[in-house]
């Protein structure tokens, strides 16, 4: 198979050919259709995430038709069009069994613990547990871009934010998980409000429904510019970013008993932010983690789909080659590209 492939952390990856991977006894191989770009690829490739070991092929937004299967798999047969969480859970362990397979200890990652889906086949293990059927509506770009920010982003505001009509939401980072957290969110029937140095995201934001923006390049106090906005703070605050300001910010700008998810991932040297630990106290701040989501909750997703009010097919912005996704994932940190980019050309 044609894949791409690196052997050492910050180093330019290669587009080469590999042995075509073969399913476990409860595994698929699944036939790559598009696949998207994401900024936790780019965490990998640097190496912030311990659970790569090299060589290496990334890529964990996928959606494509079932290749191969193994003879443990009884829900899905060769041909069936899927699609699968980037965390996927064992099936076995308490987590999986309370329904929370998206903190599964044994959890299989494609593109993280195991060879991802930057490539023409991907193996995927657990696959009765895991595996997501796609409607014939749904397109496979569509279908990759909801594999790890939009599933993310709908768990973060739908089960973690617990976000309710005609709250105020606060949205740090309008990339891919904050653009698509901000379309959730005013589904839902928030105020949500876009935060960011781009004018031209914080347009788009405003398009995809953000009620307020906030341009963080000339704003010297984010916080208190929400506050202002909100008439005394946002109930839920998303990082869809991962930085420490970013972080800081969407605590700071709370009101009390107001809810801030994390979403936007704190690797490397942003491990360990600073948090406004008085306020958390004396306010009785909420902070969440959000982790991917459970293939059973796709279901609820895809029904808000399927009638229309979301619509994360207007959040892709380019189609890419393989080839041409080696420069893209090593200036993922510094590019400005406006919404996701989806590899559909292998």
């Amino acid at each position: 198979m044609k894949a791409m492939y690196y052997d050492a952390f910050g180093k330019t990856p290669d587009i080469r050919m590999l042995p075509d991977p073969t399913p476990s006894k409860d595994g698929v191989v699944i036939k790559v259709e598009a696949t998207g770009l994401c900024r936790s690829d780019w965490h990998g490739w640097m190496g912030h995430d311990p659970d790569i070991s090299l060589p290496h092929v990334p890529g964990h937004e996928l959606a494509g038709t079932v290749a191969a299967k193994g003879k443990g798999v009884m829900r899905y047969k060769v041909g069936d069009r899927v699609t699968v969480p980037f965390v996927s859970g064992c099936g076995r362990c308490g987590e999986c069994h309370s329904g929370n397979a998206q903190v599964c200890p044994n959890q299989f990652q494609p593109g993280f613990t195991h060879w991802g889906s930057f490539a023409e086949y991907v193996a995927i293990d657990y696959a009765d547990q895991n595996l997501v059927h796609l409607p014939d509506s749904l397109d496979y770009a569509t279908a990759a871009s909801l594999g790890c920010r939009f599933a993310t982003s709908f768990r973060a505001i739908v089960d973690q934010g617990r976000v309710r009509g005609g709250e105020w939401v606060a949205v740090h980072g309008c990339g891919g998980v904050g653009l698509s957290a901000i379309m959730i969110a005013s589904a839902l029937g928030a105020n949500v409000i876009g935060i960011d140095i781009s004018e031209t995201k914080l347009s788009f934001a405003r398009e995809l429904g953000a009620v307020a923006t906030i341009d963080g390049s000339v704003t010297g106090d984010i916080a208190e510019a929400v506050r202002e906005i909100t008439k005394g703070g946002a109930h839920v605050s998303i990082d869809a970013l991962g930085s420490p300001v970013t972080c800081f910010n969407s605590i700071k700008n709370l009101r009390r008993r107001g809810r801030h998810v994390q979403v936007g991932l704190m690797l490397g040297e942003h491990a360990a932010p600073q948090i406004p630990m008085a306020q958390v106290i004396g306010h009785e701040l909420e902070i969440y983690g959000s982790h991917g989501m459970q293939a059973w909750r796709y279901e609820a997703m895809m029904a808000m789909l399927e009638t229309g009010k979301l619509n994360p097919q207007k959040l892709i912005g380019r189609h890419i080659s393989l080839e041409e996704a080696v420069p893209a994932l090593m200036t993922m940190d510094t590019a400005q590209d406006l919404g996701i980019s989806v590899i559909t050309q292998f």
